[in-house]
């Protein structure tokens, strides 16, 4: 009953994207960006299934088993950075992207003031590639940890599965498809992620039942901060809370997620895709976390249990057999919804950022998804790190290399090429270094990421004004 249940909503997800070929009008502009014609409430809803991805359901249910109530933080932090970012940031980038008449991420940073930087993009899509490549192979990784531990299958069965699915919808509808499944699977998300915490309350004996629980867990497990942050005092709670801004900030460097309000079909219509990202996102986030803290109180904690598989084991030990198909549904959806995004923005930075001035070929555009695909698959069956890690390294590199080139191009500012690279390779670079000599534990990387990549440009337009004053 569990496979039937589980197959049924994954023939949903794939026959809505498989719909949307009725609205296809089969050229590039289309496939990649919808032809810039969809609706705010879809945009909304796509954009709030790509950010929650497997991370959600996988690494921010273990993050929260093992810290616990802290955990919160990473939700207010997020949300607060990328509101910032949504209001300063995505309307702008809507209207650039209709001025400039570009169909990739990178080809719209390239052109954003009328310029035609070749090399900057070039850069942009590489690194587009390889860590958005990274990241999907982190979300097929997610559904296939679930489909291990419900049905004992071998790791490499979920991977296969969504990797076929994806590319199927991906392949004949584009991004329409993504978006039309990305809204289906954002409903399956919250309702089967809701459905397990009512269960999850009712097995702890209640909610005040729960609470006292959670308090015996241990003496610092339902602090409002991390009992063990590396700097004491206030400055420690301090920079998490500030880390984890920049984090949801880091929005705005996610092509996968930003291609979603390109496509939007008004500018204007930017402040309803608004209304339903954050309430839709701010709900799923809040039950993630308490989601989160049940699976403490009803799954034992053992020195070799993988947290991150806290979620499908409470929901086989929990559920009737119908709803645990739910819920593998909306985990399999959420990983989907990210891949398929991931997925198709890879392809637009092969086909756009790399055969620059090619004559536009509409086949060798699909095409490139099912390479894509099938590289992404490669990825996710040849590694085993941790879903958690993997997606906050990827996602601190592209937020780190673009977050900074757009906030100065949203600040009206004129950047030249030799300086934007500069910018993004730095900014990228910093997260790595960082990452290596192990300060993340001070402050998640992509807050120095992000500063480095602005250092930069004000290092460059002062030099810029001392050789024009020598002049």
């Amino acid at each position: 009953m569990i496979i039937l249940s589980f197959c049924f909503f994954l023939l949903i997800f794939t026959l809505i994207g498989l719909a949307s070929v009725v609205k296809s009008r089969h050229d590039s502009l289309d496939y990649l960006l919808a032809g810039r014609q969809v609706k705010s409430w879809l945009v909304g809803l796509s954009a709030v299934a790509t950010n929650n991805s497997g991370y959600m359901f996988t690494g921010m249910i273990g993050f929260t088993y093992v810290t616990g109530l802290s955990s919160i933080w990473l939700m207010i932090g997020w949300l607060l950075g990328d509101l910032a970012g949504s209001f300063f940031i995505h309307k702008r980038l809507r209207i650039a992207t209709e001025s400039s008449d570009q169909y990739s991420f990178s080809g719209v940073l390239s052109h954003w003031n009328g310029t035609d930087y070749r090399k900057l993009r070039f850069i942009c899509g590489l690194i587009s590639l390889i860590f958005m490549g990274a990241y999907a192979a982190a979300q097929l990784n997610a559904g296939s940890k679930a489909l291990h531990v419900l049905f004992g299958w071998d790791l490499s069965a979920g991977a296969m599965i969504g990797s076929t699915i994806v590319l199927m919808y991906c392949f004949v509808g584009g991004i329409r498809a993504s978006i039309w499944t990305d809204a289906a699977q954002s409903v399956v998300m919250i309702v089967s992620m809701t459905v397990l915490l009512i269960f999850a309350i009712q097995n702890a004996g209640g909610v005040e039942e729960a609470l006292l629980r959670l308090q015996e867990v241990s003496p610092v497990y339902m602090s409002w901060m991390p009992s063990e942050l590396p700097v004491q005092g206030w400055l420690g709670p301090l920079l998490f809370v500030i880390g984890w801004c920049f984090a949801g900030f880091g929005v705005v460097g996610q092509p996968h997620i930003m291609i979603r309000f390109m496509t939007l079909d008004k500018p204007q219509n930017i402040a309803m895709a608004r209304i339903y990202y954050y309430s839709w996102f701010t709900l799923f986030y809040a039950v993630t976390i308490a989601v989160g803290l049940m699976a403490r109180i009803l799954i034992p904690s053992m020195e070799s249990f993988d947290s991150e598989l806290a979620l499908p084991i409470m929901s086989a030990q929990l559920l009737p057999p119908v709803l645990v198909g739910l819920m593998l549904a909306g985990l399999f959806g959420a990983t989907m919804s990210t891949a398929d995004s991931l997925i198709l923005s890879c392809s637009a930075s092969l086909t756009r950022d790399f055969f620059i001035g090619k004559k536009e070929n509409f086949w060798i555009t699909k095409l490139s998804t099912v390479l894509i695909s099938l590289l992404v698959l490669g990825i996710a069956l040849s590694g085993n790190k941790s879903v958690f890690q993997l997606v906050l390294y990827s996602w601190a590199v592209l937020a780190a290399a673009f977050g900074p080139l757009l906030i100065v191009y949203c600040l009206g500012q004129q950047v030249s090429e030799r300086l934007a690279i500069a910018m993004v390779l730095t900014g990228a670079a910093t997260v790595i270094v960082w990452t290596q000599l192990g300060w993340s534990r001070f402050i998640y990387e992509i807050a120095p990421g992000i500063l480095s990549g602005l250092l930069v440009f004000l290092i460059g337009q002062w030099s810029g004004r001392i050789d024009n004053l020598q002049k």
